[in-house]
């Protein structure tokens, strides 16, 4: 069997609320006023009735006994005539009176009933209009929310208006459900996008374990020829022996990159130093003519990963940084810790930045502005880092250049005290 509609349901127990108990006490006023009536308007009658009754009782006993004593009173017998009388006329007065109530009891009882109809009509027409009102106030917002909560489970965009006003604390639903609904489109415009991502970098990563093995395989043996080369070709042919060998360690370094882009770091996590990581790329990246600036404070919290790994791509924005910056630039590399034990470490340079079309997929695997660049390096770098579960970023520096943001989860968060410059 159907259900009713949740708005008729509603109206039918309001009405239920407001009728019942009206119907009972108009039915109970009704039943009372039958019975009392006749009773409240005859008690006085009677009671007359009753005192003349006794007052002609006791004056004809009276004139009874003078008799029997042989003296009787004309004054005891006009008395006790005159009490008689008027007892004779309260009962015919009481009689009438009766006679009358009986004829308009029931027609008086009939007008209660009409009245008590009426005053129901009344109360039912007020009721079902009150009862509707209230109806609509609650199962119109009710049913836009929840076709508001179906159109959310859709992924669909909520409406611009409300259509079912009703009382403040629905706006304050509404409002509930279009944050929510904006923070579920985020969210799966997040999922979407690290799917795509992660299945972009699959692919990249594939593709690159297949470059880098079908690089390998002839490189060895062009390898040998050339150390060959080198022993036994003719002076005449010695520059163009070398740049055999240039070239054959270029083809080297790019399928060293095409190897390590795709694959992830192995083996068991271990404890990371970062201050001491980052002390020790700055020493083995930053040449001694640049101006290099380390702020490392004390008490940074441990990182958990690969140092190999973190040390390649943290090296690879510091050899970036250095080879922008020039050979006199200036190097800043900052350690920090956010409030959430979170480890960041800013690489900057004051060489001329990042070209705004190229900012926003600088991490894409093969966009390189250098032209002889493998445009795996920032890739790399991003791999690793988010295989350590952090992030990573570019901008604009402070100082001029680009500014490339590490972020790496730590697993101890204590105060930490101010940083301490150290420049070189």
């Amino acid at each position: 069997m159907a259900r009713a509609p949740f708005r008729t349901r509603l109206l039918a127990i309001l009405l239920a609320f407001a009728l019942v108990p009206t119907i009972v006490v108009l039915a109970l006023a009704s039943y009372g006023a039958s019975r009392t009536i006749p009773l409240v308007t005859s008690t006085r009658a009677w009671e007359r009735v009753a005192a003349t009754g006794e007052a002609a009782t006791t004056a004809a006993a009276r004139a009874a006994r003078a008799r029997e004593n042989g003296a009787p009173s004309p004054a005891l017998e006009a008395n006790a005539e005159r009490a008689r009388a008027a007892h004779e006329a309260e009962l015919t007065a009481s009689l009438e009176q009766a006679k009358r109530l009986g004829y308009l009891a029931p027609r008086t009882m009939r007008l209660v009933a009409v009245g008590s109809a009426v005053v129901l009509l009344v109360l039912l027409v007020v009721a079902s209009r009150v009862a509707g009102h209230l109806s609509r106030q609650l199962s119109r917002p009710l049913d836009e929310l929840v076709g508001w909560t179906r159109l959310v489970t859709r992924g669909e965009p909520l409406p611009i208006e409300a259509r079912g006003r009703g009382a403040p604390e629905f706006d304050v639903l509404r409002v509930g459900m279009r944050t929510m609904e904006r923070e579920l489109a985020d969210g799966r415009a997040r999922a979407l996008a690290a799917e795509r991502r992660v299945a972009r970098g699959e692919a990249f990563r594939e593709s690159a374990r297949q470059v880098a093995h079908e690089l390998k395989n002839p490189l060895t043996p062009i390898r040998f020829a050339i150390a060959r080369l080198l022993r036994d070709a003719p002076p005449a042919l010695g520059e163009v022996v070398d740049v055999l060998a240039t070239e054959t360690g270029r083809l080297e370094t790019m399928a060293r990159a095409f190897a390590q882009f795709g694959r992830l770091p192995d083996g068991p996590a271990a404890p990371v130093d970062i201050p001491e990581l980052v002390r020790h790329v700055a020493r083995a990246w930053i040449p001694a003519t640049c101006v290099s600036r380390l702020t490392i404070p004390d008490g940074v919290p441990i990182v958990h990963g690969h140092t190999d790994a973190l040390e390649r791509a943290l090296g690879n924005l510091v050899s970036n940084a250095v080879e922008a910056a020039g050979p006199t630039g200036t190097i800043e590399v900052a350690v920090s810790v956010a409030r959430n034990a979170e480890v960041v470490i800013a690489v900057r340079d004051d060489g001329p930045g990042l070209p705004a079309d190229v900012l926003p997929r600088v991490f894409d695997p093969y966009v390189t502005t250098k032209t002889a660049g493998t445009g795996l390096g920032l890739a790399i770098a991003r791999q690793t880092v988010e295989a350590h579960d952090g992030t990573i970023s570019a901008g604009r520096a402070a100082i001029g250049g680009a500014e490339f943001v590490i972020r790496l989860p730590g697993t101890i968060a204590s105060p930490l005290p101010a940083p301490q410059e150290r420049s070189t």
